[in-house]
């Protein structure tokens, strides 16, 4: 599971740098990169990617077309083998109601317990 806030439209510098650094030609992807082909080295594991956000999570999703979200699926953890790749986007993380914030923790508490 990666969790991050969205932070100027992407996640955090210190995710991306993380990320840059562990997944690395040897150990995520071959180290023969001129072979098109050549088996993802993290190929049979799966992923949650959770985004937390200001803004409607429906507006991420809709008006920016959740790129950075998109990104990280697709060109970095697709990229390294993992299969399949879900996510969830909560919005308004900063809002005064309750409910909702109590609805997020205990959908998150699921996938924890859900995630073996």
């Amino acid at each position: 599971m990666i969790f991050y806030p969205l932070w100027m439209g992407s996640e955090p510098a210190l995710l991306k740098g993380f990320l840059e650094q562990t997944l690395r030609p040897g150990f995520a992807v071959p180290d023969d990169r001129l072979n098109p082909r050549a088996p993802r080295l993290l190929a049979g594991r799966s992923a949650r990617v959770v985004v937390t956000m200001g803004m409607p999570a429906l507006v991420y999703r809709w008006y920016f077309g959740a790129h950075s979200l998109k990104n990280l699926k697709r060109n970095i953890l697709g990229f390294c083998g993992f299969a399949p790749i879900r996510d969830s986007v909560i919005g308004l993380i900063e809002s005064k109601d309750g409910a909702n914030r109590g609805r997020w923790l205990e959908r998150m508490s699921a996938f924890g317990r859900n995630a073996d």
